[in-house]
């Protein structure tokens, strides 16, 4: 199987279609010679796309004949399953939606094949996307590649543990709460939240609640991430929260005329923090400071007064609980665990809404000073590397820690809307990825896509994969 053409990034597949060195074809047969291969072992992929080398002959076709070429022109991607594909299974994890086929793709699919790039596969989540592992009764576990007996996370840990080995190149995903981020950390690949807002989430499902639900790309390279985001985002006139025209970025991009000033913290009240993980995020600061940037330590106080957690179990899942409700109704034998879980959770009262909401409030406004002073904050992805199935509760520090604990560094990105990039820095001494979050100001993507490839350079494992 050819290597080359399986690890390659998007952008590098491209090229070699564009030049004639590859085909379409055989790119796309790779991919799906290599889901053949180890997606058994996985189960990461759950739909194959049936008409992809039709479309890849195609795409082969109009090279040949000297068409318009796409940036992304017979690269194969995958899409979560919970992005509508138009004559393609979408099921959402749950057996509620078995056999659901949209009429209609999700704007983030149709705009990645207005590119050029072929739907291959849909991948694997949990139930409804809400939960930090990927298992449902409709399609089952996914297991990460490096061990399979642990998680790839959640909720889009089938996209990542595809990417991860070989079974796709690019990916969309999505974030309520860690779910693009947090699955890159534990495979080991590269994901990017961008802005609230910034890609459309027409088509996907769930929306509840819609002030913390993200899109964003999965890949190999951080220019991989920085072409599919600017392929994806910009308002589609339909999706009332993507509102800021694609070619607006307030962040420095390449270029700042002065040396970045990036922030690195590893608790600041969000909880204890795997020793390991703190370790990795202090190296991945110390050698930025190598490349001239301007490196500090520093803590959030408004971190420190209001719980991210806290603030947002009080507000999401009072707003998801509801929604679950009617989703489920007559079909309760059919729910997962976790759905389960939600649907008989207590009701959040209106004063602890209310001061919920004057917490994310609060939380805005210490960002907003923080960004008055550096550009970037430099903090963990997860609070402790790729975990065993079934993980309900773990200990650090001495404190016993409930397993929602390992989302406490994504989720204040969540409720504040600022965009977040996930990427592998270090291994674990038992050998798995841990990586570091990259955040910046609102509508700064281009500072976060510029740091994020400072550290791809000097990171000695960001490139690695799993032995498959």
């Amino acid at each position: 199987m050819p290597t080359d053409l399986l690890y390659s990034d998007a952008t590098e597949l491209a090229k070699l279609i564009r030049t004639r060195k590859a085909s379409s074809v055989e790119v796309v047969q790779a991919h799906l010679d290599r889901i053949e291969a180890v997606n058994p072992q996985l189960n990461a992929i759950v739909t194959l796309v049936d008409g992809a080398l039709e479309a890849a002959r195609a795409a082969d076709e109009v090279l040949a004949a000297g068409g318009d070429l796409g940036p992304l022109h017979g690269v194969p991607f995958t899409a979560k399953d919970s992005y509508d594909t138009a004559g393609v299974l979408t099921q959402r994890g749950s057996p509620i939606f078995a056999g659901r086929v949209p009429e209609t793709d999700a704007t983030a699919v149709a705009r990645m094949k207005l590119a050029g790039a072929i739907l291959l596969a849909k991948t694997n989540l949990p139930e409804f996307s809400y939960w930090i592992e990927t298992d449902n009764l409709l399609t089952g576990r996914t297991n990460n590649p490096w061990d399979v007996d642990r998680s790839p996370g959640g909720s889009s840990g089938g996209e990542s543990a595809a990417i991860a080995t070989g079974m796709s190149p690019l990916g969309l995903a999505t974030d309520l709460s860690i779910s693009v981020r947090g699955p890159a950390a534990d495979t080991g690949v590269v994901s990017f939240k961008p802005t609230h807002g910034r890609i459309p989430m027409t088509g996907i499902w769930p929306r509840v609640p819609r002030r913390d639900w993200h899109a964003g790309p999965m890949a190999r390279s951080i220019r991989d991430l920085a072409l599919a985001y600017g392929l994806l985002a910009g308002p589609d006139g339909r999706d009332g929260y993507a509102t800021v025209p694609r070619d607006v970025d307030l962040g420095l991009g390449a270029s700042p005329d002065r040396p970045v000033r990036v922030g690195w913290l590893v608790d600041s009240g969000l909880g204890p923090t795997d020793a390991e993980v703190a370790a990795t995020v202090k190296a991945a600061a110390d050698a930025l400071r190598t490349v001239g940037a301007r490196v500090d330590a520093v803590n959030i106080p408004a971190l420190e007064q209001d719980n991210p957690l806290d603030l947002w179990n009080k507000l999401s899942l009072m707003e998801v609980k509801p929604a679950f409700l009617e989703v489920t109704a007559g079909h309760e034998d059919q729910m997962f665990s976790y759905s389960k879980f939600v649907t008989g959770l207590p009701d959040t009262s209106v004063e602890d809404y209310v001061r919920a909401q004057q917490g994310v409030g609060r939380l805005r406004d210490g960002f907003a000073e923080y960004f008055r002073q550096h550009d970037v904050l430099l903090l963990p992805v997860t609070t402790i590397p790729a975990h065993q199935h079934k993980l309900e509760e773990f200990t650090l520090d001495g404190q016993t820690v409930g397993a929602f604990h390992v989302s406490s560094t994504t989720v204040p990105f969540n409720l504040t809307g600022l965009p977040a990039l996930s990427m592998r820095f270090g291994t674990s001494s038992d050998g798995m990825p841990i990586a570091v979050q990259v955040v910046a100001n609102w509508n700064s993507e281009s500072t976060i896509l510029h740091v994020a490839s400072l550290l791809e350079e000097l990171s000695p494992v960001c490139h690695l994969h799993p032995a498959m």
